[in-house]
């Protein structure tokens, strides 16, 4: 292949289905691989949670490793969190995270009512996933959080100045960055992942990205996703629901991933791995040759890993 040539396209080995749902007013897109015809007692629904920024297609290079590991034997759901990919978004100023546990709630119970699932969330959704499951122990048979970090501690003091940054944000209509094209939206997806590699990116470009009036491509997300929380993080309310956690967790974090880059040094690794400590049963794991994006830069040894836990 000579250097201006493009690479081969990524095919997915098993396509995915769209569907969507009504839930809590909103129109909730999500993506399935199989359906209700493959559960067994030992395999429930495998639902994945994106991260912030991203989208349920996302987890496409992961579930066609399982796949190559397993066949395709296992039914999967991947939902497009509110205001992300092609579900609706609010007519809001912001997003709580109260929303995302009400739409997972809401949207399990419409689609896989009976019985637990195995849970995955990454980043954002691995804290989501990780509230959940504390929330709603019954719910969740298997739990993996990739690089859910969580975020730094906060103080009270912070409060005053974090609601005047929000009413001063209130007045600035967000925007997010346009691009010119896909190739311009996958050149940006690589820089982001220096794993990640041009096939793959070319793929998730579409899904990231659609065309917009001008000509250009935006995002497919609600720039008020931009706009800070005026709540602050409280660590504490987050472990007393973790503590209620019963069922077992896997916990995956990249060899590459630098999360106290992202805080400057405000929450580092070892804090976060205390904090691990109060769920009761925890499988740490760390993923050589990954950065951040476990998903995208090593699904094969995730998908290794995902199946030994799953059982």
């Amino acid at each position: 292949m000579s250097p201006d040539s493009s690479p081969p396209p990524y095919v997915p080995a098993r396509p995915s289905a769209s569907r969507f749902e009504p839930v809590r007013g909103l129109r909730l897109h999500l993506r399935q691989w199989g359906d209700a015809g493959l559960l067994t007692p030992d395999r429930p629904p495998l639902v994945l949670l994106h991260g912030w920024m991203d989208m349920g297609a996302s987890y496409q290079f992961l579930v066609d490793a399982l796949a190559a590991l397993e066949g395709p034997r296992r039914w999967i759901l991947a939902p497009d969190a509110r205001g992300f990919g092609l579900s609706e978004a609010p007519a809001a100023d912001g997003y709580w995270f109260p929303d995302y546990l009400g739409d997972l709630d809401a949207l399990l119970d419409r689609v896989c009512p009976e019985g637990p699932v195995d849970l995955l969330g990454h980043s954002m959704g691995g804290n989501v996933a990780m509230l959940y499951a504390g929330v709603r122990p019954a719910r969740v048979r298997r739990l993996v959080d990739l690089e859910g970090f969580g975020l730094p501690r906060s103080d009270p003091q912070q409060a005053p100045q974090r609601y005047a940054q929000w009413l001063d944000e209130l007045k600035r209509p967000p925007r997010l960055r346009p691009y010119a094209s896909l190739a311009a939206v996958a050149a940006r997806l690589m820089a982001n992942d220096p794993h990640l590699t041009p096939a793959r990116a070319g793929w998730l470009a579409p899904h990231w990205a659609e065309a917009a009036p001008d000509g250009g491509f935006a995002l497919r997300a609600d720039a008020a996703h931009q706009r800070i929380n005026p709540v602050l993080y409280q660590v504490d309310e987050v472990l007393a629901c973790w503590r209620q956690i019963r069922a077992p967790l896997l916990w995956i974090e990249g060899e590459d991933s630098r999360p106290e880059q992202w805080w400057a040094g405000r929450l580092t690794r070892a804090e976060f791995h205390a904090r691990l400590d109060v769920v009761a049963t925890v499988q740490r794991e760390r993923l050589a040759g990954a950065g951040h994006m476990l998903h995208h830069d090593q699904p094969e040894a995730l998908a290794a890993l995902l199946l030994r836990f799953l059982g």
